[in-house]
């Protein structure tokens, strides 16, 4: 069976390239309620410690740790990954970045036809 690139998806391994990669981890208002919840904050403790504003200045993102991480990267793992933002369960699968393959370690998966 030849690999139909419409029928590859990728499951996470969590070794935490892309949490690593540099950029905007944008979060949604649903989001830092949840977010904040699990850590056992108010909304607005959190978006004060861990949020900024995104690079286009249209809504918030969570803040890098000093090595250029997610500050949520803790110890090689999402410190909130039960509860994690939607754009990072959606890589790479919904979207990724150049070359992220040659840096993630998600495991491959062929989707068969129903």
């Amino acid at each position: 069976m030849t690999k139909d690139e419409s029928k590859v998806r990728y499951e996470c391994t969590r070794c935490g390239a892309c949490c690593r990669w540099a950029g905007d981890v944008c979060i949604e208002d649903d989001e830092v309620s949840a977010i904040a919840s699990f850590l056992g904050m108010s909304e607005i403790d959190y978006i004060n410690e861990y949020c900024r504003l995104r690079a286009n200045r249209k809504g918030l993102s969570i803040i890098d740790a000093p090595d250029g991480a997610c500050i949520m990267l803790v110890d090689g793992a999402c410190r909130i990954n039960s509860v994690k933002p939607r754009q990072c369960r959606d890589f790479p699968n919904k979207w990724n970045f150049p070359g992220w393959r040659d840096l993630c370690k998600a495991r491959e998966v062929i989707c068969e036809d129903e």
